[in-house]
């Protein structure tokens, strides 16, 4: 059951990240352009599904809580600088998003647009490099806690956020394309064409220091899954980069939400059947089996489950039925 419950946080980390995500790469985006009735299109784009996807993170939250809460103490207590960093740029895009047309100045709503910004790049940024730590491994010791946040200071765990930082950044434009008008959606695209090399850089980059790291080559147990995983990234954003050309936005966003999805599963992979793999004591790192609750938590937990996954699934399915297609001058404006 604590696998069916593992398998379980990383779906729900996996939505929150392809769809929360998309949120946060509109916002990034909103830097490229000065004019402010594109800004408000871009917000009248992601607004209906705005809220809803943040509630995959309150989730994915709930469930490490709950099914694994040693994992969550040490995880928290071994990665909080990067945690903290993710949590307070998820605080600033709720609020600038929320607060944005109360005022009614244009320099109080480009005020609100930059913090919309800066939110967006440090949640990005702070999920990126709380991957990354878990890749490369955290200083458990042998009593079963962590000792100090060290390892989160390394150039591997700065270029994992920034990877996803350009990652969400091509994945907010595929989204443009698929719900703005067909202007709009040409200048996402090309957009996103060109962020697509940035990535695969970013990328790169953050795979050659994992290399080099003596940490996360000790952290990864799993070296063949892991290397496909990357290569099945890289394959992904030049997919995107080719769908981008051709201006297939569909093909496009699926492309990015695979490249977007993917850190998740080379972290559960690569370090399988580890949960948190101690960079000072390897006979210290905590399994999935040993980070779950007991079975009768894991049990009663599956019966409150039962009935809200599918009202999450059905809710987020109704909610992209509903709001299909592209914004036009009569989409209903929510910030």
């Amino acid at each position: 059951m604590d696998i069916a419950w593992y398998a379980l946080l990383g779906l729900f980390t996996v939505a929150y990240l392809v769809l929360g995500g998309y949120d946060y790469g509109v916002g990034l985006l909103l830097a490229t352009t000065g004019r402010p009735e594109q800004r408000r299109l871009a917000l009248t784009a992601v607004g209906p599904f705005f809220l809803g996807n943040e509630v995959w993170l309150v989730a994915a939250v709930g469930i490490l809580f709950g099914a694994f809460p040693r994992l969550e103490g040490e995880l928290l207590a071994a990665l909080y600088p990067a945690v903290a960093v993710a949590v307070a740029g998820v605080i600033l895009v709720t609020a600038a998003v929320q607060s944005r047309s109360r005022p009614a100045g244009e320099r109080a709503r480009a005020r609100w647009d930059r913090t919309i910004v800066v939110g967006s790049g440090l949640a990005a940024f702070g999920w990126g490099a709380v991957l990354a730590g878990l890749l490369q491994g955290v200083p458990l010791r042998a009593d079963g806690h962590v000792t100090g946040v060290g390892p989160v200071l390394s150039p591997f765990v700065a270029a994992g956020g920034l990877a996803l930082v350009a990652l969400l950044a091509v994945h907010g434009a595929a989204f443009l394309g698929l719900r703005l008008p067909n202007g709009p959606a040409e200048r996402a695209g090309r957009i996103g064409r060109r962020l697509v090399p940035v990535a695969l850089a970013a990328v790169g980059l953050a795979a050659v220091l994992g290399l080099l790291s003596d940490r996360v080559r000790h952290a990864v147990r799993q070296p063949v899954p892991a290397v496909l995983l990357v290569a099945l990234l890289g394959a992904a954003l030049l997919g995107a980069g080719w769908a981008f050309a051709r201006r297939r936005p569909g093909i496009a966003f699926a492309a990015t939400s695979l490249a977007v999805a993917l850190p998740v599963l080379l972290v559960a992979a690569g370090t399988w059947p580890y949960a948190l793999v101690s960079a000072v004591d390897p006979a210290a790192s905590l399994t999935v089996a040993d980070a779950a609750a007991g079975e009768p938590t894991l049990r009663l937990l599956s019966w409150l489950m039962l009935p809200l996954l599918p009202v999450l699934l059905g809710a987020q399915l109704a909610c992209w039925w509903l709001f299909r297609g592209r914004v036009g001058p009569q989409a209903p404006v929510y910030w």
